[in-house]
Parts: structure tokens; C-alpha cells; sequence
């Protein structure tokens, strides 16, 4: 199996981002292109709220932990996750905290704005980060939450097999993308409507809606 070299490994985050559009991808994470609209905003507020490294949160048998680093040198990928919770268990199968003695099983819990997606990005997302940490603590673990702020839901994720083949399978997309260094063509489609970098992606798009909107509203006028 190929172990990738901190220098190659990539930001955990992006694979949700390649999930939803190759070349959005390609434009943030090997362009350096960014530009934010209504919902990234929104989503920057979000995880302010909830990215706290230095807060934890003890209830009963359950410790929650935020901004946890993660990495896997198996898929190349490295970041943070939301919130980790632990749980306490009398099993092998399970980490021990520096902080807090015994035994705890880690239960990653993602923060979503909106609601549910059709596109499995968040899933993949999330299944991610429990392959990292799963080959950080050379444990096992089969399920993992994502909260949704606009319904105020959390939906449990298995991280079955199919998932798991899926992020294996995006992430080694995300390093031959980035060895090649050659962004995909642009394929306009619905969901491009929701995306921030629209105008940069689309220049010629928006170009048309700019004359347009000048033949309407000035040249008819002037003749």
C-alpha cells in the first residue's frame, strides 16, 4: 500500500469539495481561487462557532473534544474534525486521553449548514475521518453524525464498505489531479448556481448576463 510523504498529503476537507465539482477543487486547492457567497459565509459563522480546539465538554460518560487534528498517510489526506466525541468503553478496541483517564471510543460528529444533500459529500467527508482516525489508533469503527443546522438533526452514517471504497477512490482522484496540475473543463450543470466561484469558473457565463443586461437597459435607451 503507498503511503504518501507529508510534502504530497492534501487537505481533508477538499474531498468534499471534489466531491461536489472536480474543478471546484481544482480551482481552491491547486489555483488558490476563492470567493465567498451567501452559504459560505454562512458556513464560515457556523464553524467559528463550533472550531474551538480548547473546548471540551464532559456529559456523564460522553467528553466531546473540538477541532481534533487528524491525518492518514494511506490517503494522503490531513485536517480537523468539527467535534470528536468519546466514549467510554471497557473494549480493546478503543484510545485513551491524556486528559481524561480510561478508556473511550471516538465518535466523530460533523457540522453541516443546510440540510441533508443528495450528493454524498458530507458522508464521504465524514467516513474520511474516521479511516484517519482509525489509522492513527489502529482501531476500528463503524459509525460516525452529521448535525445539520437548518433542521437541527443529527443523522447517524454508517461507514460501510461502499463508503469506504468511495474515499479511496476520490482521494487517490484528488492526488492525480494535483500531480498533473490540469483543472477539468468546465461542465455547467444546476448546482453551479449554488457555488461561490461561479465567476471565476464561468467567466464567459457571466460575460453574456453583463451584455445582456447592458443591451436591455442601455443601448435600447441611448437609441
Amino acid at each position: 500500500m503507498t503511503l504518501y510523504d507529508d510534502e504530497d498529503m492534501l487537505m481533508l476537507s477538499g474531498i468534499q469539495h471534489y466531491m461536489f465539482c472536480p474543478r471546484q477543487w481544482g480551482l481552491i486547492h491547486m489555483e488558490q481561487l476563492w470567493d465567498d457567497n451567501r452559504l459560505t459565509v454562512e458556513g464560515s459563522l457556523l464553524h467559528k462557532r463550533v472550531d474551538n480546539p480548547f473546548y471540551r465538554e464532559k456529559n456523564g460518560d460522553t467528553i466531546t473534544l473540538r477541532r481534533v487534528a487528524l491525518a492518514s498517510k494511506r490517503l494522503g489526506l490531513y485536517g480537523y474534525s468539527d467535534a470528536i466525541e468519546l466514549h467510554a468503553a471497557d473494549t480493546d478496541n478503543s484510545i485513551t486521553n491524556d486528559r481524561y483517564p480510561g478508556r473511550w471510543i471516538p465518535y466523530p460528529v460533523e457540522y453541516k449548514h443546510g440540510r441533508h444533500k443528495k450528493n454524498p459529500c458530507d458522508e464521504v467527508q465524514l467516513a474520511a475521518q474516521v479511516m484517519c482516525l482509525e489509522e492513527m489508533y489502529d482501531i476500528s469503527l463503524d459509525s460516525a453524525a452529521l448535525f445539520y443546522w437548518e433542521t437541527e438533526q443529527r443523522e447517524e452514517i454508517v461507514i460501510n464498505e461502499d463508503l469506504r471504497q468511495l474515499v479511496v477512490t476520490i482521494s487517490q482522484a484528488m492526488h492525480e489531479m494535483m500531480q498533473k496540475r490540469t483543472l477539468p473543463p468546465a461542465e455547467p450543470t444546476n448546482h453551479c448556481r449554488s457555488c461561490s466561484l461561479k465567476d471565476i469558473c464561468l467567466p464567459d457565463i457571466s460575460l453574456k448576463d453583463a451584455k445582456t443586461y447592458l443591451k436591455r437597459n442601455l443601448y435600447e435607451e441611448d437609441a
